[in-house]
């Protein structure tokens, strides 16, 4: 018999935060009348599987227990079913992570009561899905929530060597070591569909979601259907324009800078003509020195457990 609802539980995010959520959810799947499977991942990478073998076994919803980089790699599986024509289930999360800007980005609070209330309203909406193929993944990787290039991505190596701090403080602290650490930006060409940026560029985001580090917002006003990535595009600052951004990027006001620049697109290119990109998906490392990157937005491509309904 087919099981309705496999939920992917990454025991270690959280700092073992999963591994307490696991014994509460069954209790309250248990309690809803699921029909339900809990699997534990048990390294890196193993969540992609277990997604792939749940969409073959026939689930209707394969849900992400963890954090970002738990999410992404559900996310991965599914999409490998899908090309693969061995199932479509839909994805849910549940953010119990560090961060949890992709659940933030489908409109789904941290938390597990939040998360399994949300999954049980049972409401789907189409989900735009990123591919970046490039250095590391020369045969490419999908994301869903952005992909950080320059500053940004060296915070999240940052924040992963922090071990006493968790959540938007632990990001908030490595932004500002980074600001000492990665403050000469690189000369770069980033090509749109309908143009070319060729400038210093100290960081280049380029989002699905919204927000990015657990409090960043670097599309504040970015939507997860409308066929279009939000670029945030920083110019050269100084470490005192760094410092100086910060709170604009925690209130999503940085547009206004003169150093700043928004922009849409369905496909990117990123090129360093002088320099090297560090670079992350969804916070999962693309390359530390990378030369190149080609990114892609499939439109509405998944279904997403989410109680949005301005996706679009």
């Amino acid at each position: 018999m087919k099981t309705h609802t496999v939920f992917i539980v990454n025991p270690i995010s959280g700092r073992g935060a999963g591994q307490v959520a696991a014994n509460d959810l069954r209790i309250m799947a248990d309690a809803a009348g699921l029909d339900y499977k809990v699997v534990m991942t048990a390294e890196i990478g193993h969540a992609i599987q277990l997604a792939q073998e749940a969409a073959g076994d026939g689930a209707e919803v394969v849900v992400a227990v963890g954090g970002d980089g738990t999410a992404n790699e559900v996310l991965n599986g599914l999409m490998r079913a899908r090309q693969a024509g061995s199932g479509a289930p839909a994805m849910g999360v549940i953010g119990v992570g560090r961060g949890n800007d992709f659940a933030y980005g489908m409109g789904v609070p941290a938390g597990l009561e939040v998360g399994f209330q949300i999954l049980t309203q049972g409401k789907r909406q189409p989900m735009d899905v990123g591919f970046v193929k490039g250095w590391l993944y020369p045969e490419g990787r999908f994301f869903g929530n952005g992909v950080g290039i320059g500053f940004d991505a060296v915070v999240g190596f940052e924040a992963a060597k922090i071990k006493w701090l968790h959540g938007f403080a632990n990001y908030l602290v490595a932004a500002l070591k980074t600001m000492f650490l990665y403050y000469r930006a690189p000369l770069v060409r980033v090509e749109l569909d309908d143009d070319i940026v060729k400038l210093p560029a100290l960081m280049v985001s380029i989002m699905n979601g919204r927000r990015m580090g657990g409090g960043f917002m670097m599309a504040p006003q970015g939507k997860n259907a409308d066929g279009l990535f939000d670029l945030c595009i920083v110019g050269q600052v100084s470490r005192m324009g760094i410092l100086g951004l910060i709170p604009q990027f925690t209130k999503g006001t940085q547009a206004d800078h003169p150093k700043v620049s928004m922009r849409q697109s369905r496909l990117v290119k990123v090129v360093a003509e002088q320099g090297s990109l560090p670079a992350h998906a969804d916070g999962e490392t693309l390359c530390t020195d990378g030369a190149a990157l080609d990114l892609e937005l499939l439109p509405g491509v998944l279904e997403i457990v989410s109680p949005h309904t301005d996706a679009a």
